[in-house]
């Protein structure tokens, strides 16, 4: 018995040809390079970026210090006389203030301006904005300072602290008296002290 078999004729539409998929992968190629280029200029963009953005935080790091320096020199008179105001009577000021370093000369502290008398140092940290956290700085440089001159052997005076500053809100005032700090704000062309009836200047 023959057997017919029902045989489906192939589309007549075009098909893919070598030419084609050639041409297609090709195109792909093509795009892929580009994107890869894209991606690439878009890195090198953003390196680029970086860069110039480390420049400009080092800059203003210089200009900051710049400013830090010639402010301490500016406001050490005015601070001077606030304080002889009140009694002490500095005759050693030194805008600029002390570098403490240990045996291996690293800096263990920085004070920004000091004024000493036969019996007092007052160590003062001068901001161009007072922060809360300049407070605990201020308290561990003086506790370094203490300590320094403790093995230095020197004639034994009491340290007391002040926080010199441009901007100084109410919540950073209220902790620098809190921790037994002076208070000094600048006004005008001049340094003002505002001291409580209750504050205590604490000594180290």
């Amino acid at each position: 018995m023959e057997t017919t078999v029902n045989e489906r004729p192939m589309p007549t539409g075009e098909g893919l040809t070598f030419e084609k998929v050639w041409a297609m992968s090709q195109e792909t190629d093509r795009k892929l390079q580009e994107l890869f280029l894209a991606i690439k200029e878009t890195g090198l963009q953003m390196k680029e970026t970086d860069r110039q953005m480390k420049e400009t935080d080092r800059k203003m790091g210089d200009l900051y210090n710049r400013f830090g320096e010639m402010a301490e020199h500016l406001v050490a008179p005015g601070i001077a006389a606030r304080f002889n105001e009140l009694g002490f009577h500095f005759d050693s000021i030194m805008p600029g203030g002390i570098k403490i370093v240990d045996e291996q000369r690293k800096t263990k502290a920085e004070v920004d301006l000091l004024l000493e008398n036969g019996e007092y140092i007052i160590a003062i940290e001068v901001k161009a904005t007072v922060r809360l956290n300049d407070v605990e700085h201020h308290i561990r440089r003086l506790e370094i300072l203490r300590e320094h001159r403790d093995k230095k052997h020197e004639k034994p005076k009491k340290i007391q602290g002040a926080i010199a500053g441009a901007i100084f809100g109410s919540a950073e005032k209220k902790a620098v008296r809190e921790a037994g700090l002076y208070v000094l704000e600048q006004s005008g062309d001049t340094m003002r002290m505002d001291i409580p009836g209750d504050f205590i200047p604490r000594e180290w």
